[in-house]
């Protein structure tokens, strides 16, 4: 009875190592740990404005590609929660509709929206027509977007 008890023991703490090998050395996926590199990581908004604490309720996260015409400019518009864009073709120009700042993001680079002031963005690659992948962090009745007054929606 000891010598089966041992052997059970024994048993029950290599099994579990034998398997966890076994998985380690699957030549299909072998493991590795990804390279990160930052595209945007901030507390406030390109044009300075400083985030607030997020909207109270469950979160929602909703990532969307938007596609400008060249040439052509959004609707002046406000986020209410933070929000992150990546222009995956063209160029964009974002500007601040009090204050009239404008700063221009190319192909490749990564921006911090604004929150609560109405800003908008221009398709200027006179080239091609601007294409972005827009990430927001809000809660399911926080609008993605707000229209100025006049204003057509965004999107």
């Amino acid at each position: 009875m000891k010598k089966s008890l041992k052997s059970l023991v024994l048993a029950s703490l290599i099994v579990p190592l034998l398997a966890s090998a076994a998985q380690a050395a699957d030549p299909k996926y072998p493991v590795e740990s990804g390279k990160k590199h930052v595209l945007v990581q901030s507390d406030h908004s390109w044009n300075g404005g400083t985030y607030k604490p997020y909207p109270q309720g469950t979160p929602q996260l909703t990532v969307i590609k938007l596609h400008i015409q060249k040439g052509h400019a959004l609707p002046w518009h406000k986020h209410i929660a933070p929000n992150a864009g990546y222009v995956e073709q063209g160029q964009l120009t974002l500007e601040d509709q009090k204050t009239g700042e404008k700063k221009v993001f190319k192909q490749g680079e990564a921006f911090a929206e604004s929150v609560d002031q109405y800003h908008r963005g221009i398709a200027t690659d006179p080239n091609q027509d601007t294409v972005l992948i827009l990430t927001y962090a809000g809660t399911s009745k926080t609008p993605l977007s707000v229209p100025a007054p006049g204003e057509k929606n965004e999107y």
